[in-house]
């Protein structure tokens, strides 16, 4: 593996905050779409750099910034997240902006049918996703700092308008379920409007679990967090659900109840009991809206790939499952 050429100024930026003494070792997590992410090791000792890609990219996109300023408000809640231990925009150490954390030694299940553990384990993992992700959505943000992190209210309206900008900024060939998404989704907004810190990308593989127990000890990747309605952020880790491991991501056509896994009117019925109001009425709306953001997130990751900046090697492959999320989402729109 090739040592990145940022490794020796981001020692001695280390060594100047008194984290590590000499030379560092870095290794470049795999799997993410996004940030660059790499283990930083110093003998004992290990970090998490997090840094924006290089290269030309959309506006607001690959925000360190607000990644680190949300994990650091939540570190004293029912939360569980890694400790922030700096902040750099000085692009002159690694080329952009970066911030480091603590390194979280624990599991990570990629598989959401999670093979090689028992049925009540399945259960549990399940459990403690529904409790976290319903922690998140009932956190006070106005005594946590982040009164500033989003615009209450209206977040449907705004975040399909901005995916859309951003899918027709691309300047490639739009699949045509995702131009009929993008027509009928501002028609059909539910006039629900509560607004809650939402994480924006709550999914199975964001989550690190404990080495030996089912704790969950770190909820990660916060990029797209921001204020919004609880229901799109809940709304988006059930499209798993809706999508065969096939395709991408999904455990739709499992034997649910085998695997010790809920149904998803189960894991609905778990999240309305933990935040003490029902949510199904709007639920086909939600399930196309989702549906489509993640369509026009893997449509974006198709332009980087063409334009050469998307950090994954299977870029190009999840951009090509956009118009396949889309009909999905279009699907559900007929309900």
């Amino acid at each position: 593996m090739q040592t990145p050429s940022f490794q020796e100024p981001l020692a001695n930026y280390l060594h100047g905050l008194g984290l590590s003494k000499g030379p560092i070792e870095l290794s470049p997590f795999t799997g993410g779409q996004s940030n660059p992410t790499f283990k930083i090791s110093n003998g004992n000792s290990h970090y998490v750099l997090r840094k924006k890609p290089s290269g030309l990219l959309l506006p607001s996109a690959h925000a360190v910034d607000r990644e680190h300023r949300v994990m650091k408000a939540l570190a004293n809640t029912d939360v569980p997240v890694p400790q922030m231990l700096a902040y750099c925009e000085d692009e002159s150490i690694i080329g952009t902006p970066f911030f480091i954390m603590e390194y979280l030694d624990g599991r990570v299940f990629v598989d959401q049918s999670l093979p090689g553990l028992t049925a009540s384990e399945r259960q549990q993992i399940y459990k403690k996703m529904n409790q976290t992700i319903s922690a998140i959505h009932r956190l006070d943000y106005v005594s946590l700092g982040l009164e500033t992190f989003g615009k209450p209210g209206n977040y449907f309206a705004r975040q399909i308008t901005r995916w859309s900008r951003q899918v027709r900024e691309a300047n490639i060939a739009i699949p045509n379920s995702l131009n009929q998404l993008m027509d009928w989704l501002p028609e059909h907004i539910p006039p629900e409007d509560k607004t809650s810190l939402i994480h924006g990308d709550f999914r199975m593989d964001n989550l690190i679990f404990h080495k030996t127990d089912l704790r969950i000890i770190g909820v990660l990747d916060w990029e797209l967090s921001t204020l919004g309605n609880p229901l799109a952020d809940f709304a988006y880790q059930c499209m798993a659900w809706r999508i065969a491991p096939t395709l991408w991501r999904g455990i739709q056509g499992l034997d649910l109840a085998a695997l010790g896994i809920p149904s998803e009117s189960e894991y609905i019925a778990l999240y309305e009991k933990q935040i003490g109001r029902s949510i199904s009425e709007h639920w086909p709306f939600l399930m196309a809206y989702n549906l489509f953001r993640i369509s026009a997130i893997l449509h974006g990751i198709t332009k980087r790939a063409m334009d050469g900046n998307a950090n994954a090697p299977d870029a190009i492959e999840n951009g090509a499952k956009a118009g396949a999320l889309a009909d999905l989402g279009w699907a559900c729109a007929q309900q």
